[in-house]
């Protein structure tokens, strides 16, 4: 049987709009703000609310953002914020018993200008969000055209810099979307990790592939480990399938020492899926099933060929049946009560084939 039974992961396209949506903060204080959605000029302001939590000995803070976008919609975007890009907010400031602050963030795209209050390292209050009229014009020269302010507030908001966008300009990328662009941004698809890969072998990854490989944690300390383990410019789409499935180099030293010297990524995924461990194996092997190639034990897997089942067979005389044979009984529905009940009516020495046969053609009523 093939490694047809899995799926080969393609092209993985992750589009992101107006932030990463995690859990939010419950308010500590309550504030109305009013959005203005028809924002015809850059000059104008763009609102909204934030909350921050202290994170004790942390150089970091918890931060969030709470807006309505120009479609109307309210979103959230959440996130660990170093304390140093807060312009003008002191930990001292957050820790005492009531204080109004007000600080920046300061951005290529923009600035959040933000006011409020702060009591015991918890704090909340209003942002206005001011667009730079200087980034929109190199923005335009670079083909991005007509920016929201949705689309400024998130770039100032992931730090999507014009040194970035250069940067990848100069390593090929000068024609991404500006979906593209953020997504790599928001999920650090640096330039030195480009360069890095492109030193391993991969070469002209499209963003998407980028982007997959660092939110599934394809790090090239990962790729090395594989390099040292035999595996050797592996897809990246098949990377990415790895780190999905857990497959550890862990996992490969275990198949290793089972005999299994170098099983395709393809192979050692599917054994993941469908769980085949190294537990099943070695169960296999106490009852003379040594060296299964990885597609066999996939398909038994996949259709439920238990070593429970193979030692109701050899109690019954069925004393070492073919993989395939296995897996073609179960498929089918022969099961151990199928042949007590062939026995029953005086077919005491049917093959493995018969009992398929049997099965096949409805002959079991």
């Amino acid at each position: 049987m093939s490694s047809n039974h899995v799926t080969r992961l393609s092209s993985i396209a992750f589009k992101l709009s107006l932030g990463i949506i995690l859990s939010a903060l419950a308010l500590p204080f309550c504030y109305g703000w009013a959005v203005n959605t028809n924002l015809p000029s850059a000059q104008e302001q763009f609102a909204g609310q934030w909350v921050i939590e202290n994170k004790s000995g942390a150089e970091k803070v918890w931060f969030s953002l709470y807006v309505q976008g120009e479609n109307g919609r309210f979103s959230q975007s959440s996130s660990d914020f170093p304390l140093e890009k807060l312009k003008g907010l002191t930990r001292e400031q957050m820790m005492q018993e009531g204080a109004a602050v007000a600080f920046k963030i300061v951005r290529d795209a923009g600035t959040l200008d933000c006011k409020g209050w702060f009591k015991s390292g918890k704090g909340s209050g209003h942002f206005t969000f001011l667009p730079s009229q200087p980034f929109i014009g190199e923005m335009a020269k670079l083909g991005y055209q007509k920016l929201s302010h949705d689309d400024l507030f998130t770039l100032a908001l992931h730090d999507v810099s014009l040194g970035y966008i250069e940067e990848l300009k100069a390593l090929g990328y000068d024609k991404l979307s500006l979906d593209d662009l953020m997504a790599m941004r928001i999920h650090g698809v640096t330039t030195k990790y480009i360069v890095e890969l492109r030193a391993r072998g991969y070469e002209n990854m499209e963003p998407e592939q980028l982007v997959a490989m660092r939110i599934h944690g394809v790090s090239i300390d990962f790729i090395e480990d594989l390099n040292a383990h035999g595996y050797r410019r592996i897809d990246a789409d098949d990377l990415v399938a790895m780190r999905i499935h857990g497959v550890t180099t862990d996992v490969i030293r275990e198949m290793k020492a089972l005999g299994y010297e170098n099983p395709s990524a393809e192979d050692l995924v599917a054994m993941r899926i469908h769980g085949v461990t190294a537990e099943f194996i070695k169960e296999l092997g106490a009852l003379g099933y040594q060296r299964v190639p990885a597609d066999d034990l996939v398909a038994m897997r996949i259709h439920g060929v238990t070593t429970g089942f193979i030692r109701e067979l050899q109690s019954r005389g069925y004393n070492h049946p073919q993989t395939d044979e296995l897996v073609a009984m179960r498929i089918h529905g022969v099961t151990i009560a199928f042949i007590e009940q062939m026995r029953s009516r005086g077919l005491k020495d049917l093959s493995i084939e018969e009992l398929v046969n049997l099965k096949i053609h409805g002959l079991d009523n």
